[in-house]
């Protein structure tokens, strides 16, 4: 049985602060038409897809944050997105700010949902890599205070059953995270969804910012061929709010290669017809963790968190 699915990358330009999730919403829809009409069945929309990059300001105001956030999806707004993927038979990938009160406690994380094409919400993903700061820095044009609006996720990576295969999904700068992509492998992912809002000047550093669409490439690459895995990595780009957002959405095939990619920074729908068996033989020969890996090698990986001291040589090995 064929497992061949027509797939897209929803990239969306600039949301500016003064939109409303209806304007952002009605642009979904035109993406989500569009797709209808190439035969798409899945489609990957950005990271905090409802709403301009909010962590780039300071906001002190509880109100004027909570505004930012989703709580039960979908809500009023998002609700017509759902019906008319639902009606069309279209899954989808869609980033949102999550807020919810839980044991009295406020709780905020950047998250991610895949709905499948009968309108059910089949898997749900917070984001674990958080880049940026908890307070503003001094001297930067544009704030990333993801480390103050939002707790690490704690979810872990999982894996679903989507699209006739095992679903899997990053939020932005885990992609930067080989442990991400290799948590999913070993649960034999197939296809990765991954939205992102990437800043052009996130880094500080030039020499780095004048990388960050090799670096994306490279490590959505990275991970998809060393999981065997599909990727499709989606931006919310362009200049939004007078900060410039990388675009370079992809689609990226379990060799590796990127099958298909945006030539725009503005709403585009990157499409590809991807067959989910195609990592088989990747798993069955170079990536066959069963046969390969030694995971008593690695322990330094989860016993550690960041960079230390030098392990001591290993008594016997002819080096005492």
């Amino acid at each position: 049985m064929s497992r061949k699915r027509v797939v897209a990358a929803a990239q969306m330009g600039p949301i500016a602060r003064s939109e409303s999730r209806e304007q952002v919403v009605r642009r979904l829809l035109a993406l989500l038409a569009e797709a209808k009409g190439k035969g798409v069945e899945f489609i990957t929309f950005p990271e905090l897809a409802l709403t301009t990059f909010f962590p780039r300001w300071m906001m002190e105001d509880e109100a004027e944050l909570d505004s930012f956030y989703e709580g039960k999806l979908p809500g009023p707004a998002a609700a017509p997105l759902f019906e008319a993927a639902k009606a069309a038979g279209i899954g989808f990938y869609l980033g949102y700010a999550e807020r919810f009160v839980e044991a009295g406690r406020v709780r905020r994380f950047n998250a991610a949902i895949t709905v499948a094409p009968s309108g059910e919400i089949v898997g749900k993903y917070r984001k674990v890599h958080l880049p940026g700061h908890a307070e503003p820095q001094p001297d930067r044009a544009f704030q990333h205070l993801e480390k103050r609006y939002f707790e690490p996720g704690d979810l872990g990576f999982p894996v679903f059953e989507a699209l006739g295969g095992r679903v899997g999904m990053l939020i932005c700068n885990d992609r930067r995270w080989p442990e991400a992509y290799r948590v999913m492998g070993l649960q034999d992912v197939e296809l990765v969804c991954l939205g992102y809002n990437t800043p052009l000047d996130h880094a500080g550093h030039e020499p780095i910012n004048v990388l960050t669409g090799f670096h994306n490439a490279l490590s959505m690459q990275a991970g998809a061929y060393q999981n065997a895995s599909w990727v499709i990595g989606t931006a919310k780009c362009g200049r939004e709010e007078g900060s410039l957002m990388l675009a370079d959405s992809m689609i990226i095939a379990p060799s590796g290669e990127i099958v298909a990619k945006a030539t725009t920074m503005e709403d585009e729908l990157v499409t590809a017809t991807i067959d989910l068996d195609m990592g088989r033989p990747y798993k069955e020969t170079f990536f066959d963790f069963a046969r390969h890996r030694e995971p008593a090698s690695y322990r330094l990986l989860t016993e550690r968190k960041g960079a230390g001291d030098m392990l001591p040589p290993v008594r016997g090995a002819g080096i005492d």
